[in-house]
């Protein structure tokens, strides 16, 4: 057993983050240095985790940030240290990821390695595609290719074109019609099917479908960018059939989501399956405010008759700071009311049941709906954010004792460099409250929101939308029922 650390080579998968192994993820979060590649899903590297060292070693054709052997003595240097090292790299490391050549580094240095297979882009990126590499009636074999040699060494078609299976070639695209014509030239039929798939698994993705004769033909129009593969065989044909990923509703199509980073999890993952390239712009975070005061309501809290929860945010800190002490069982002669199924849905995870929910999710329909239950003896617990709206105070410490204490305060939050966003088409941007309008108004770059003024702009509902338009925004769609699900109908166009 080395003195020094250990290090993993690890296979990312391709496309979306949910596609590294259950293996790969735990050595992730368990990582002191993370060394990661320019092929894979960014959202894999938590760049504000300050726990762990993250080096970019990504390499772009010719554009190399580190050399192989450079990149080899990074491994083995952080090794030495006796930290655990992460090596992630896109697709799987021993498919033409120089994952073989780093692990014999390793063990010529006496260092401790460890592979995790990852799902090869050969594979998956033709799944994602609409094309399985292998079926009986079209292709019984695959082969993987690399399409470029090292020291410019030319690849065998003599052999290749008397293949019957399915050829996938990475890394080709620069040298395309080389490999069309060295087949062809060594007899592989002209009308042979052909496909381009440019980041294959990825919202982004691009498939361009023909034949050996006029592929590379075809293509010249196209915005086709590596990583590409190419794919030579008659699975090919089944494409049409059997392309699930491109016919998502929302496949495609850049939608901004503005919500805190604790809360945008669900609505992110949701838009994605549907096939939306997320962009996260969190502009607030939610900051715990007024624990003392919190803590001797609680302690106080049987002369309470109601508890009305406007917000998962409030439910969550509320009881969070309850069961420090106490359990659920402290709340049952209380009536609790919530505003919006959000907040119910964040109750029930404490098993606890809403008495009663209004009709729109809006204080002012709230006190329309409870003000004939309210009586003058009640006494009501108002937990919620700093800056929540008069309204519903004000209406119900007329009508009994009322307290309200401000649990939480949403603050803005830096969002980081945007400058992308000043020329990407941008099809719909997300707001779920008033404060993430206001902040992502006042900390965006002023030419990122003249590029986003076309945009399709939808609100979870009518306080957000007034703010929206306050700032010179039109609203697209409103969601029906102030809530996620209802947000994502409203993009959905339903």
């Amino acid at each position: 057993m080395s003195d020094y650390g250990k290090v993993y080579l690890v296979g990312a998968g391709i496309g979306s983050e949910e596609h590294i192994t259950v293996r790969g993820k735990k050595l992730l979060e368990k990582a002191d240095v993370i060394v990661y590649d320019r092929l894979l899903n960014n959202k894999l590297i938590k760049k504000g985790d300050k726990s762990k060292e993250l080096i970019n070693v990504g390499k772009q054709s010719s554009n190399h940030i580190f050399s192989q052997d450079e990149i080899n003595e990074i491994l083995a240097k952080k090794s030495r240290e006796g930290k655990m090292v992460v090596r992630l790299k896109g697709g799987d490391p021993y498919v033409f990821g120089r994952g073989g050549e780093e692990a014999l580094y390793l063990v010529e240095r006496g260092i401790e390695f460890e592979v995790v297979p990852g799902i090869t882009s050969g594979v998956a990126g033709l799944c994602f595609a609409g094309i399985p590499i292998t079926h009986r009636d079209y292709g019984s074999s695959l082969h993987l290719i690399t399409g470029h040699r090292k020291n410019e060494e030319g690849l065998d078609f003599a052999t290749f074109a008397k293949l019957h299976g399915t050829m996938v070639f990475y890394m080709g695209l620069e040298n395309l019609s080389n490999i069309c014509n060295g087949l062809i030239n060594n007899g592989k039929n002209e009308e042979t099917p052909c496909a381009i798939i440019s980041h294959g698994g990825y919202p982004d993705q691009k498939v361009i479908t023909s034949n050996l004769k006029n592929i590379a033909k075809d293509i010249e129009l196209e915005k086709i960018n590596s990583p590409s593969l190419i794919v030579v065989g008659d699975v090919v044909n089944l494409r049409e059939k059997l392309n699930f990923f491109e016919t998502r509703p929302l496949f495609g199509k850049n939608i901004v989501v503005t919500r805190s980073r604790s809360q945008a999890s669900t609505l992110v993952q949701k838009l994605e399956e549907l096939g939306a390239n997320v962009i996260e712009l969190p502009t607030i975070a939610v900051k715990s405010i007024n624990q003392d005061k919190l803590k001797f309501e609680q302690n106080n809290i049987e002369k309470y008759t109601h508890i009305i929860f406007t917000s998962a945010n409030g439910v969550k800190i509320f009881m969070d700071s309850l069961l420090e002490d106490k359990d659920v069982r402290t709340l049952g002669n209380i009536k609790i009311f919530a505003i919006g199924d959000g907040t119910s849905k964040e109750l029930l995870k404490y098993s606890i049941k809403s008495d009663f929910i209004p009709s729109e999710y809006v204080g002012e329909k709230l006190y329309e709906e409870i003000k004939s239950q309210i009586k003058s003896t009640d006494r009501i617990l108002l937990p919620r954010a700093l800056k929540a709206r008069a309204f519903l105070h004000d209406k119900l410490s007329d009508m009994c004792e009322l307290c309200e204490v401000p649990i939480y305060d949403t603050v803005a939050e830096s969002i980081e460099d945007t400058d992308y966003l000043k020329d990407l088409r941008i099809d719909y941007v997300t707001f779920t409250s008033s404060s993430t309008v206001d902040n992502f108004m006042e900390n965006v770059d002023k030419s990122v929101l003249e590029n986003i003024k076309d945009s399709k702009t939808v609100s979870i509902g009518p306080i957000t939308s007034k703010t929206i338009e306050k700032h010179g925004f039109k609203v697209y769609k409103e969601a029906k029922i102030y809530n996620i699900e209802n947000l994502i109908k409203a993009i959905l166009g339903q």
